[in-house]
């Protein structure tokens, strides 16, 4: 067992001397000791692809799958914040988040829509597949803009092992997420109008469109 110094020493007499550690540098002082504080490593300013394989999309995770709550980062406070509560019998149908250094045209990060086994948490890192996006605008009396969202599979997804291109979801998947998608744009007196559907290479495109 390695013994230090005890309570009732002096801290401002501990320096300089030698104390029977094996291990020097188990002594070294701590940040904490020294007054310093690390800073919170911002999610939104990591690199948009895998380091080691360029075809896997990093995804932030803001809000898991089947949840009422809408989460988002706060760049400025470094944070996940509750934005958001859906209404009673709406909920997220797919983990939502978003590609770090990245701009929008929308003014945010690229959304993802990730397909998973389960749900993630909020401020989770995932490695995910690109399958396709969905390409469309949302608007209001004073404006029009573009809102695209990258669909992905999460790289050990099971049982989505399978899915190489969002037309292997079928037209209920597209129905689905254009049915969600309108409601929840509605809900904040927005339109949202699916312009298409495109495949994995279209959407990285996208997102590298969007890299800052």
């Amino acid at each position: 067992m390695l013994v230090g110094p005890v309570a009732d020493d002096n801290p401002q007499e501990w320096s300089g001397k030698t104390f029977p550690f094996s291990d020097a540098s188990t002594i070294q002082p701590t940040e904490a000791c020294m007054g310093k504080k690390r800073a919170l490593a911002d999610p939104s300013r990591l690199k948009p692809f895998d380091k080691d394989n360029k075809d896997l999309l990093r995804v932030v995770i803001e809000t898991p799958k089947g949840s009422r709550n809408k989460f988002a980062f706060n760049p400025d406070d470094q944070i996940f914040e509750l934005r958001r509560v859906l209404p009673a019998g709406m909920e997220f149908p797919y983990d939502f988040g978003f590609v770090p250094s990245t701009l929008a045209p929308d003014g945010d990060p690229t959304d993802v829509l990730v397909l998973m086994d389960e749900p993630a948490f909020p401020g989770c890192v995932l490695l995910s597949r690109i399958v396709g996006a969905i390409e469309g605008e949302q608007y209001d009396r004073k404006s029009r803009e573009r809102n695209d969202r990258i669909i992905a599979v999460e790289k050990d997804a099971h049982s989505f092992a399978s899915i190489k291109s969002i037309d292997d979801l079928g037209k209920e998947f597209a129905k689905e997420l254009e049915e969600f998608f309108t409601n929840y744009h509605r809900m904040w007196r927005e339109e949202y109008k699916v312009l298409r559907l495109t495949g994995p290479e279209r959407a990285r495109k996208l997102v590298r469109s969007t890299m800052v």
